[in-house]
């Protein structure tokens, strides 16, 4: 990869992931003609991959399909951290769901871990994996209040983890609480792995295969957009935002989240362990493997998808942290990660509605993929396969708790309102001829709003900035260079080609 830099910052220039620029992925064509399986499955990231490897183990006909490229999504873009520390958050599901279900989410994602770690065994997967230690940290004192509730969480819940005063790093804390015996990987090297055992247990794999619709009834039927049709006993929606609803509404009971990572080249050993800050913004820490080099990965500085900052300014955040507790004198790659987020912060998985018993979803997995999306993939299998499994009314879409859930559905609604409107208000006060090549911006076009972007040689690209969705407005994301819809995380290309659901059709392109 060719690195280039933003005025001498040392930031590339283009947006990349790490993992998927360190290895060569197999390519699969589009669906061509109509299908029959036992299970179609709509999404190519940990879930549906993990889903279809264990169901064609199964002896299932299973076909997987996938918009774009497969792991060119959230799990592309992950820090992969595999661990059951998922921030501050047992004190609150105890509080509003109880013990019980609390214990059954460590227990969920501890199984997940396990059974990631078994498949790389048992199949001889080389892709980093490496257990290690998870420490969430304090610099604030309201935080390090937080991290001692949460150890006492962990000690009602018989979670193993001990409270530190200490990590590592030149960060002044309060406190640090771990979560023992974690993991971390490469990702898609070790998904890269799993689709060719799919592959060579018969299943079928598509990639820029989009689903638009699906014809619901005893042997539900999956639309592409080209027109074909794939027929089968069970639908999976696995991918980033279900892509059919339903009636669940999982539109105004999800929203998403952006986040940023960079890769970072440093002369210092690294202590080992993953670390994430319990104060805002976000900053995690873990290391990898480049080249047969040790680098360091440095995330965070999350916000809502379209709101906030210019999202350059995140990258250049994170430069700074890394510079001051690491030396970090070369970044090697730099990209975001987009995630959904459920009304109560634990994943929606299983029967779409109750009275869609064949179609199921698995989402919202707020930036904890590699082990919700694997739990996911191993509820899923029993589903369809009828099987007992502990978990199914932890992670049941229906479920609606007054307490957050309430309060959560109107700030979220509401939010989205408040953008619809003043999206279409907005009267802009650039044209597309004043910007510079490399820059973007919302724009007065034939007197209407509209959104341009003029590439490095100097060439305009013009889109309408109306979300297909439900009609929100885009805003330029200036530092991956995307339109983005505040409201339901919809993301297009500067030529407006969808790059994230839920929208299904792109942006109309106006020059």
């Amino acid at each position: 990869m060719t690195h280039n830099h933003i005025s001498g910052k040392g930031l590339p220039r283009f947006p990349e992931p790490f993992w998927r620029d360190s290895i060569n992925l197999p390519t699969f064509q589009p669906v061509k003609e109509d299908l029959k399986v036992d299970v179609v499955i709509v999404g190519g990231g940990i879930t549906g991959i993990t889903a279809a490897y264990l169901l064609v183990k199964e002896g299932l006909k299973v076909a997987l399909l996938e918009a774009n490229n497969l792991l060119n999504g959230t799990t592309g873009h992950t820090t992969a951290k595999i661990t059951a520390q998922h921030g501050l958050i047992y004190d609150e599901l105890i509080n509003h769901m109880g013990r019980t279900k609390a214990r059954q989410y460590y227990e969920a994602n501890t199984e997940a871990l396990q059974f990631i770690k078994q498949t790389v065994s048992e199949h001889q997967i080389k892709c980093d994996f490496s257990q290690q230690d998870a420490y969430i940290y304090a610099t604030t004192e309201e935080c390090a209040n937080k991290l001692e509730k949460e150890f006492e969480a962990y000690q009602q819940l018989n979670i193993p983890g001990e409270l530190v005063h200490h990590i590592p790093f030149d960060i002044k804390i309060h406190n640090a609480l771990s979560m023992k015996n974690q993991a971390q990987f490469h990702p898609v090297s070790y998904l890269a792995h799993i689709v060719q055992l799919i592959t060579a247990n018969g299943g079928l794999i598509f990639e820029n295969t989009m689903a638009v619709d699906l014809e619901e009834g005893d042997q539900p039927t999956v639309i592409t957009r080209e027109g074909q049709r794939v027929t089968a006993d069970y639908v999976l929606s696995c991918s980033h935002f279900p892509f059919y609803d339903g009636l669940g509404f999982y539109f105004t009971r999800l929203y998403a989240q952006r986040s940023y990572v960079i890769a970072v080249k440093t002369e210092k050993e690294f202590p080992g362990g993953m670390y994430i800050s319990a104060d805002q913004p976000t900053r995690s820490i873990r290391s990898a493997t480049f080249n047969g080099e040790n680098i360091v990965l440095i995330g965070g500085d999350g916000h809502k998808t379209g709101q906030g900052k210019d999202t350059l300014e995140h990258y250049k955040a994170l430069e700074t942290f890394g510079h001051e507790i690491y030396e970090s004198n070369e970044i090697l790659y730099r990209w975001s990660a987009q995630d959904l987020v459920t009304l109560d912060k634990v994943p929606y998985i299983g029967e779409i509605t109750a009275n869609h018993r064949n179609i199921l979803i698995a989402t919202g997995y707020r930036k904890w993929g590699m082990t919700n999306g694997t739990a996911a993939g191993l509820l899923l299998r029993d589903i369809v396969l009828k099987r007992d499994n502990p978990y199914v009314d932890l992670y049941r879409p229906s479920r609606f708790y007054i307490n957050p859930s309430l309060k959560e559905f109107f700030a979220q609604n509401f939010d989205v309102a408040k953008h619809l409107i003043s999206g279409k208000l907005e009267i802009p006060n650039r044209e597309a001829e004043d910007l510079t090549n490399g820059e973007g911006s919302v724009v007065l076009f034939n007197g209407e709003r509209a959104g341009a972007y003029k590439d490095d040689n100097g060439q305009l690209h013009i889109v309408d900035t109306t979300c297909t969705h439900l009609g929100c407005e885009t805003e330029w994301n200036h530092g991956d260079r995307t339109w983005d819809c505040p409201c339901h995380g919809s993301r297009f290309s500067y030529t407006g080609e969808i790059i994230e659901g839920p929208a299904e059709l792109p942006l109309k392109r106006l020059r």
